[in-house]
């Protein structure tokens, strides 16, 4: 099996690919990524991307059709991937997230990939009272990023491939230790705070909804979707993917972490108002259609994750939402630098190999 991974330099792409290939371990694994967050390594064992047989860089509004060459399945997870980002760089997003994702599967049709993992999100239920939302409920996109994310969910059903499987993984909000750990996601900047300044603020009254899921969870619905079978759940599936114990309101992992890291201090913005990204979602759908490939880390073991990882680096950095673990600095950055433009697009000259090169191979 030949599986191409788009946006595999990020934070969950190295996680899936380690599981790919420890579960996988005949598959020939491909990395495809514009490399922007290449350098924002939170592991002391070496680049991630040794895993692969091959890994390419390359903006992926420019993938090549020759790479889905002989490619039995696509996971797609290249995206500008959060609310901030989606902000800042309004037009970039759509253009990434949902123009350039339909015209890889499109590609991907047209080359005979039989199955096409897309990485959507449960950020697309918004804001939604009453009970846990599921797949068949209006949707709610409030963000740049969440309504890329609809757009592209709705495109792929309405291009109905007859030959290719294509499933729609909403995720939760992720969470956990990475080779690239982010800190800009609620549970990673909880165990960030409380580790750097034995704090943790949480700037909205802490009631709003999140369901999360861990990063190693994430790569076994990625693996699931994979080998999934059209007849369970359809030749296009949208489904939420992770796991109803795991809605939490903000407040409770903020309490969770300070029970994790003793001596943390806890403040709450009692008087913030209401944070409109706020919702509970069910995963029955999910549990029903992959019985064995359901999450298996709790809270406290991915608390326990992000704690180790990040003391193993030393963090200790008391100004770390200024630094290169929030991906919208890195992003300003660059551009700062002259490196990429508004439009998140390389400058000439700022790019070592050509976008369609292999520049490195375990093969």
């Amino acid at each position: 099996m030949r599986i191409l991974i788009t946006g595999n330099m990020g934070y969950v792409g190295p996680v899936v690919a380690a599981h790919l290939r420890a579960t996988l371990p005949g598959a020939t694994l491909v990395g495809y990524d514009a490399a922007f967050f290449a350098d924002c390594l939170t592991t002391t064992e070496g680049l991630p991307e040794s895993l692969l047989d091959a890994q390419h860089f390359g903006d992926v509004r420019d993938l090549p059709a020759s790479l889905l060459r002989d490619v039995d399945a696509v996971v797609h997870l290249a995206a500008i991937s959060n609310d901030p980002m989606g902000l800042r760089y309004e037009a970039p997003t759509a253009e990434i997230n949902a123009r350039a994702s339909l015209r890889l599967a499109a590609l991907a049709g047209e080359a005979g990939v039989r199955h096409f993992v897309f990485a959507s999100s449960c950020s697309i239920y918004g804001f939604a009272e009453g009970g846990p939302r599921r797949e068949d409920d209006a949707l709610n996109p409030l963000t740049a990023y969440a309504r890329s994310k609809v757009a592209t969910e709705e495109a792929l059903h309405a291009m109905a491939p007859r030959d290719m499987t294509v499933t729609c993984l909403r995720f939760a909000t992720a969470c956990g230790a990475s080779p690239r750990t982010r800190l800009d996601l609620v549970l990673n900047d909880f165990v960030a705070g409380a580790l750097a300044n034995g704090e943790i603020s949480v700037l909205s009254d802490g009631t709003p909804w999140r369901p999360l899921i861990e990063v190693r969870d994430m790569a076994r619905a990625v693996a699931w979707a994979i080998g999934r079978d059209a007849a369970a759940g359809g030749q296009v599936l949208s489904v939420n993917a992770g796991s109803d114990g795991w809605n939490l309101q903000v407040k409770d992992l903020a309490e969770a972490c300070v029970a994790a890291i003793p001596g943390t201090r806890l403040s709450i913005n009692a008087d913030a108002p209401p944070d409109k990204r706020s919702y509970r979602v069910d995963f029955g759908l999910f549990r029903r259609l992959a019985p064995d490939h359901q999450p298996r880390i709790g809270v406290a073991e991915a608390i326990q994750g992000l704690r180790d990882g990040l003391a193993a680096i030393g963090f200790a950095d008391r100004h770390y939402r200024e630094g290169r673990f929030i991906r919208l600095r890195v992003l300003d950055a660059l551009r700062s630098r002259g490196r990429i433009d508004g439009d998140l697009r390389r400058q000439s000259g700022t790019v070592a190999q050509p976008a369609n090169e292999v520049v490195a191979s375990a093969a």
